[in-house]
């Protein structure tokens, strides 16, 4: 009940945000991204956290505006440097546009991003803005790792880790924090709940690696093996690779740089390799072990068990999700 309360009234002001402005051909494609949907996780927690904090969550909708507007931004310019054509089943902006008028766009979105924290007073603003520009910054140097790593073989499940603590999960963590600084909790706090947010983004990354190759089909909303069929080396890869010995190796280095015309034969293989060697099953203990982690520090944050519990629920909520 609680989630789908802060979903309705950031919907609600995402709606007033989206309005027409000039030039049209700069803003339409802005509005467009915007409306397409998703789980609009990460303003959620920016309301979530500013609540749970003891403000009214109303206070924190332009800064839940500014992340989500932000990490939009990024899919913009990821779906660009990738090519991709679909974004949520829909055309992406460059797509349905053109190649400059996503980038532009996309800078407009940053910018908009920023504008938003104006909205603060200046303490406020300037603690918002600080990590901000620090969040914004690690998440370019996670989307860099990301592109490096397709080139190389001998990527670790370290350097694999860091990668999506960058890109995914400091985007997260820093959504909880915008809610503790505008509710003016302790710099202790404020910490804690970074560091929740940021644990918990891991394990919705590395839970995201397990569902593209094991999840349900009819659940999952998108194609099932994508992440095997377009050669990314995620979780259950390097967990597999790590395992294998030199001929199983060689097999799995060679799907892995193929494109064959039956690509279900591909996922079934690679799939069959992550069961035989235990990659399957080590990523769900991932998933389990840095949820776990993000639930230990609750218990040094000065809340309310009811709150603590609130939190714990939304993060047993997003580990054991099939889509």
């Amino acid at each position: 009940m609680h989630i789908e309360k802060y979903q309705k009234a950031f919907i609600n002001y995402l709606e007033d945000f989206t309005i027409d402005r000039h030039p049209n051909n700069l803003y339409e494609p802005i509005n467009y991204i915007l409306k397409l949907g998703g789980k609009r996780l990460r303003p959620i927690l920016t309301l979530m956290t500013s609540d749970v904090f003891g403000v009214d969550y109303k206070i924190a909708l332009d800064a839940a505006l500014s992340i989500e507007v932000f990490h939009n931004f990024s899919l913009v310019h990821d779906d660009i440097m990738d090519d991709a054509p679909l974004r949520r089943g829909k055309t992406t902006v460059h797509e349905k546009w053109d190649l400059n008028t996503g980038i532009l766009s996309g800078d407009a979105m940053l910018i908009l991003a920023y504008q938003l924290f104006e909205n603060y007073e200046p303490n406020t603003f300037k603690a918002l803005a600080e990590l901000f520009s620090k969040t914004a910054l690690e998440v370019c140097e996670g989307q860099q790792y990301d592109i490096d790593f397709e080139t190389r073989n001998d990527v670790s499940i370290e350097e694999y880790l860091k990668m999506i603590e960058y890109k995914t999960a400091v985007l997260v963590g820093a959504a909880m924090k915008m809610g503790a600084i505008i509710a003016n909790a302790s710099k202790e706090d404020q910490r804690g709940i970074y560091d929740f947010g940021r644990y918990l983004g891991i394990a919705f990354q590395i839970q995201d690696d397990y569902l593209d190759a094991f999840g349900n089909p009819e659940t999952f909303g998108k194609q099932v093996g994508g992440d095997i069929i377009e050669n990314k080396k995620t979780y259950l890869y390097l967990k597999a690779e790590e395992s294998l010995d030199k001929d199983n190796k060689a097999m799995l280095h060679k799907w892995f740089q193929s494109q064959p015309e039956n690509p279900q034969e591909k996922v079934n293989s690679v799939k069959q390799l992550f069961v035989e060697t235990g990659a399957e099953q080590a990523t769900k203990l991932a998933v389990e072990f840095y949820t776990n982690k993000a639930f230990s520090v609750l218990e040094i944050l000065d809340l309310p068990d009811d709150k603590k519990q609130l939190l714990k629920q939304f993060g047993i909520g997003l580990m054991t999700r099939n889509t």
